[in-house]
């Protein structure tokens, strides 16, 4: 009896064990059914996924007459141009101009009050004057030896001396008038009568209108298009739908070492007086003759570091229905300048073959596309916003 109850114990511990060993058996058999499965559905999705044609717009690429441009922005400046002061203090006595009139060179502006300066001058003039009757009355006694050659010559130095005086004087006067130094058109007066200006007080601004420059930098690679007496473009936003022509005047005799740029100087005729000085143009230069060049949408070409591509679409292998497939085709291209919403293409893009221009982010070499061209990226030359 004993020996039968101590084998029955050990019976009754090990069932429960059991049953825990197969549960636990039954779950990790479950989950790792459930990962498996989950995994084969993940495998099937994405090769379905990756099979699955995108949807991209395209174009088909041109052979355009392409200009080469040089473009830049600069600042109009007039060939002449300089703000008017007096020489000396004092008060304004007389204004003789207008604001915003065309003068002469040599035209009196303004004067100061003179005081006493024209009396100082009579007086001077006066003594100049005694001075030289003197100096030819010594000369005729010299010549009758009634005088020695040292009083001659004392008296050549007071005549010196006297027209110094006189000399000195009138440039004091004229230190206080204003005259317009050369052809021009007045900005807007600064001073008024009575009032009492230092030395070098702007009384008004002249500017010579008629040509006028502009001056602009160029990249130093643009050098080697850029000669004297070439033609520049030149547009302000001012008057956007006018072009004014122009001639390179000047180029700089050094490249800035900082930026790499040189300055050059264009010269521009103003005759309807339209251009002032300090306005800002977009100028643009020919760079040699016109050459025909593939072109396409900037937004076909996907720039990468080691290198520059595009997607070509081509006709691939008929699907499961039997219907003809499109794919497309990376290709590695050279590229080289651009005009507004194009870009020249050196290599890798021939002529009639259709390049796709929007979508290329979810593609890759060989994958089925289907086309629509409903919406098409700007293929402008000139572009401009809407609201313009």
């Amino acid at each position: 009896m004993d020996g039968g109850q101590g084998s029955a114990a050990p019976r009754a511990m090990i069932t429960p064990f059991v049953i825990l060993i197969v549960a636990a058996a039954v779950i990790l058999g479950g989950i790792f059914a459930w990962q498996g499965f989950k995994g084969k559905m993940i495998k099937k999705y994405m090769g379905a996924a990756a099979t699955a044609p995108q949807t991209v717009s395209t174009t088909t690429a041109v052979s355009t007459r392409w200009q080469a441009r040089t473009q830049a922005i600069g600042s109009l400046r007039a060939v002449r141009g300089s703000d008017l002061a007096a020489q000396a203090a004092g008060v304004v006595d007389q204004i003789h101009f207008d604001s915003g009139s065309e003068v002469k060179a040599g035209t009196v502006l303004l004067k100061l009050r003179a005081n006493d300066d024209p009396a100082k001058l009579e007086q001077l003039q006066a003594a100049a004057a005694l001075a030289e009757q003197t100096y030819k009355r010594d000369q005729e006694q010299l010549a009758a030896q009634a005088i020695s050659q040292a009083v001659l010559d004392n008296d050549v130095s007071t005549l010196k001396s006297a027209r110094a005086q006189v000399a000195a004087q009138q440039a004091l006067i004229d230190e206080k008038i204003v005259k317009a130094p050369f052809d021009g058109k007045l900005g807007i007066r600064q001073i008024d009568e009575g009032q009492y200006l230092t030395a070098g007080t702007t009384v008004v601004t002249l500017q010579a209108l008629d040509p006028i420059l502009i001056d602009f930098y160029v990249p130093q690679q643009a050098l080697a298009h850029m000669k004297v007496g070439q033609t520049a473009t030149a547009t302000v936003d001012t008057y956007p739908d006018a072009h004014f022509t122009g001639t390179i005047e000047a180029i700089n005799s050094k490249v800035d070492t900082a930026s790499r740029n040189v300055q050059v100087r264009a010269s521009f005729g103003n005759t309807d007086r339209r251009l002032f000085p300090g306005m800002y143009a977009k100028i643009e230069i020919d760079n040699g003759d016109a050459t025909d060049r593939v072109t396409l949408p900037q937004t076909a070409i996907t720039y990468n570091p080691y290198g520059d591509t595009v997607f070509i679409v081509q006709k691939g292998a008929a699907d499961a229905n039997g219907k003809s497939q499109s794919v497309v085709q990376q290709r590695f291209v050279q590229v080289g300048a651009t005009r507004g919403d194009q870009i020249a293409v050196q290599s890798g893009v021939a002529v009639g073959e259709v390049v796709v221009t929007g979508g290329q982010m979810k593609l890759r070499n060989g994958a089925p596309v289907v086309v629509n061209n409903s919406i098409t990226p700007s293929n402008d030359i000139k572009p401009t916003p809407p609201n313009e």
